[in-house]
């Protein structure tokens, strides 16, 4: 006689694995208002970014013991807080500028696909993923993160009450960074914006945030991989910005989009932000399943994977506007 065993589904969960890189190397994260300043703006920044990008792949090189490195290249563009011009214009520009410096753009991203990609709400299910890290000493003050929308690396300046009467007010005090080295770099973090109709608006540090997340291939949706590389449009790009997915893959024969590590080249304004970004992401509860996998394949190829999440990414910030 043969005994049927029924299980649930749930009891079993699956998380996808995805291939990775070695190194995920960001071309650019532009704003629209510098793609609205024309092909000279564009071709400053590539011929900015060249050199770094090579010593980059030196790096990654070093890194993998001189066997041949993986490494893919990408490309986000903000269609989230600006839209300007369309896909079809506005790419092919992108890549002729990049082409003229020497470099290719293996994967195109929407940023608005941060906040959410095709039907999943990316940023809302990492921002229901924080974990605060308590300042020693704080006795829970303040409330969370959840309900304000900031986020900080440590504790907060007090606020100075009315004092009662014929009692002296509290003395003012810093605030204090929880790792701090002899002297704090504080930094409080808005994370999203809400209107009077409790619209949510995702600032740009949690969404680059989000974007480190996918990059690493520590994102997953009901553990399916949140950014799925979708293949160059056949019939060219289209004239919406919400008819393109959030994440393309321009090259066929490009090494996979995540990475064990990040690099991205950037303009120095951007640093108050990728500050911001490793403050969240330094207190992000980050997929277990997926670390775990990340931590086997890096085992298997004798890589030296930092544990911090935070620690996997780097930047080369370039001089200029």
């Amino acid at each position: 006689m043969t005994e049927a065993v029924f299980r649930e589904t749930a009891a079993d969960p699956r998380t996808q694995a995805v291939p990775l890189s070695h190194l995920s190397l960001e071309l650019g994260h532009l704003y629209m208002e510098d793609f609205e300043a024309g092909p000279a703006r564009l071709r400053e920044h590539f011929a900015q970014v060249r050199p770094w990008v090579e010593a980059a792949r030196a790096a990654a090189a070093a890194r993998t013991g001189g066997r041949r490195p993986r490494i893919s290249t990408c490309f986000l563009i903000d269609d989230y807080f600006t839209r300007f011009s369309t896909p079809a214009e506005l790419v092919p520009l992108l890549l002729d500028e990049a082409d003229r410096a020497g470099l290719e753009v293996d994967y195109l991203a929407r940023e608005s696909g941060c906040a959410v990609a095709g039907k999943v709400p990316v940023a809302e299910a990492v921002a229901g993923r924080i974990v605060e890290s308590p300042p020693p000493g704080s006795y829970g003050n303040r409330p969370p993160a959840a309900q304000t929308g900031w986020l900080a690396n440590g504790e907060r300046s007090p606020v100075a009450r009315t004092p009662q009467a014929m009692k002296t007010a509290a003395a003012w005090q810093p605030p204090r960074e929880t790792a701090a080295r002899r002297h704090s770099v504080f930094l409080d973090v808005e994370m999203w914006s809400e209107d009077a109709d409790g619209h949510r608006t995702w600032s740009c540090p949690f969404l680059a945030a989000v974007w480190q997340l996918g990059r690493l291939g520590l994102l997953r949706h009901e553990g399916d991989p949140v950014f799925t590389p979708h293949p160059h449009p056949a019939d060219g790009f289209p004239d919406d910005w919400d008819e393109l997915p959030a994440l393309v893959r321009l090259n066929p024969r490009a090494d996979p989009f995540a990475a064990y590590r990040t690099c991205s080249v950037l303009p120095g304004r951007f640093l108050p932000v990728e500050h911001a970004v490793r403050v969240v992401l330094d207190q992000i509860e980050v997929d277990r399943a997926a670390l775990r996998q990340v931590a086997e394949r890096s085992a298997r190829e004798h890589l030296d994977v930092p544990d911090s999440v935070a620690d996997r990414v780097s930047y080369v910030f370039y001089a200029g506007p």
